[in-house]
């Protein structure tokens, strides 16, 4: 008997299936056995890949929570890559959508963190502007344009994200504070951190990002985010290698 490889695929990740019946090895021999041993396997070894890969949702559910939410998980969302390091790109939005974890309401962005991190640390390198462009006449800087660098990654969040992650995974095990947080992962020395932006700063980094000139992203944050610190949050930027030059995408 023949199975496709979309049976075979959901037969494998799926521990409450039944095995493929008539499933036979090269010889002919009956495989049913060996086919539950090299099952557990894949579902083991792809759970240890989401645990590897999102730390600080492993942190928060502990293991046994973890493992059977990753278990189910694994089970509907087979990868899609032989690249491991890619595995859980949809973990985040499962478990936005899983309801026995819905009281955590925080988890999804949690688990967008972690893949930020991971992200950041495999992204490409990029040359970093020279602080030294911003000695130009003024009219030269405000109507320059600037990208980010590849491994800076932007997260805007309604959750204390920045905190939750320092007491869980950093030094600090102060409480998060009831507050709205915007995080920006960086790579400066090949070892991604994320930071926590002050007011304003994530508007400008988007505008950057969108191809705004230097001088319209400080106008059109300051129209939402009056207290907004260009020179707090270009230092930030400079320091942490965040902003490369402009390439013009094609159209």
């Amino acid at each position: 008997m023949t199975f496709s490889q979309a049976e075979f695929t959901v037969a494998l990740l799926d521990p409450e299936r039944d095995i493929p019946s008539n499933l036979t090895d090269g010889a002919g021999t009956p495989a049913g056995s060996r086919f539950s041993v090299y099952r557990n396997n894949v579902t083991v070894s792809l759970i240890r890949a989401l645990q590897e890969a999102f730390p600080l949702v492993l942190k928060l559910l502990g293991s046994n929570t973890f493992e059977r939410t990753a278990r189910l998980y694994v089970a509907e969302h087979p990868p899609t890559s032989p690249l491991m390091m890619f595995y859980g790109e949809d973990f985040p939005a499962f478990l936005r959508d899983f309801k026995p974890l819905a009281h955590v309401g925080y988890l999804p962005d949690c688990a967008k963190l972690d893949l930020a991190m991971r992200r950041s640390y495999h992204a490409a390198d990029s040359l970093a502007v020279d602080p030294a462009v911003f000695q130009d006449a003024p009219d030269q800087v405000l109507t320059r344009r600037f990208s980010l660098s590849p491994s800076s990654i932007l997260l805007r969040s309604s959750w204390p994200l920045f905190d939750i992650w320092r007491m869980n995974m950093g030094q600090d095990g102060s409480k998060p504070r009831a507050i709205a947080q915007d995080v920006m992962i960086v790579r400066p020395d090949f070892d991604p951190q994320p930071h926590v932006l002050p007011s304003g700063a994530a508007d400008w980094f988007e505008r950057i990002a969108a191809g705004k000139t230097f001088g319209e992203a400080h106008e059109q944050t300051l129209k939402r985010a009056p207290d907004f610190d260009l020179a707090r949050t270009l230092t930030f930027a400079l320091q942490s290698g965040i902003l490369a030059d402009y390439e013009k995408k094609d159209s």
